[in-house]
């Protein structure tokens, strides 16, 4: 996955989750951790961000407010950094599954109320749960699903959600032009709401019924996925 897809699926998380209180720390300073961090930093969060790797400590020392270079596996290590005062923690591993899983299991341990972690797998993620995880992320599966919507289709963003419900944004198809959404019916034929339009050169507008809808255009399009991607995909 490119760097600019973990970026977004990074800023993803931090904007759609509640991280509300007392901070937040961000575990593992890979691109993915890196980018929760800065996200979560420019929401106005106070983080914590910690590696092992001294050289990454290093290099994002005077871009993040507070880095320390730590072995986040022992509960100890983290007790004296005091992370078990933090409402939230985000177990950005990479590759070393044995790191996530006993940096989980520490975190549990110190009793960290809202624990979110990394999984490279459903295995993974099913381990992560088991040991303490209160939220498991797939950043790797959830853009390539993305990014495959988005490439063999009109759509220029899709974020789908856990119980079948997508939000799109796609080119007004030629069916609706030239018409209020009331007379193309949309909602009626498709099964899916137009929650606003975007024209060339003008402001982000909600949708009513009496909408009109002009060539180019774009539309953010909600409704179950199935029914969202079928209306993404008329010409």
């Amino acid at each position: 996955m490119s760097p600019t897809a973990i970026q977004r699926s990074a800023q993803s998380l931090a904007k759609n989750t509640a991280f509300t209180g007392d901070g937040v720390v961000v575990i593992g300073l890979g691109r993915f951790g890196t980018a929760v961090a800065q996200s979560l930093v420019h929401l106005g969060h106070d983080v914590l961000a910690m590696d092992e790797s001294a050289q990454l400590v290093q290099d994002w020392s005077h871009r993040l407010t507070h880095v320390v270079e730590a072995d986040s596996t022992n509960a100890d290590t983290l007790r004296k950094l005091g992370v078990q005062d933090f409402a939230h923690a985000v177990v950005a591993i990479g590759t070393d599954i044995e790191a996530s899983v006993l940096t989980v299991l520490a975190l549990s341990e110190l009793g960290v109320p809202d624990i979110w972690a990394k999984a490279l797998s459903p295995n993974h993620g099913r381990i992560l749960e088991r040991t303490g995880a209160h939220h498991v992320v797939y950043p790797e599966a959830a853009m390539g699903e993305r990014v495959a919507h988005l490439v063999t289709g009109k759509m220029i963003d899709f974020i789908e959600f856990d119980d079948g419900f997508a939000i799109v944004k796609t080119t007004a198809p030629a069916e609706a032009t030239g018409k209020t959404l009331s007379e193309s019916g949309v909602r009626t034929k498709h099964g899916v709401t137009v929650v606003g339009v975007k024209r060339p050169h003008q402001d982000f507008t909600y949708a009513t019924q009496d909408t009109m809808v002009e060539r180019g255009d774009l539309l953010i399009v909600s409704g179950p996925t199935a029914m969202v991607e079928k209306f993404a995909a008329l010409k």
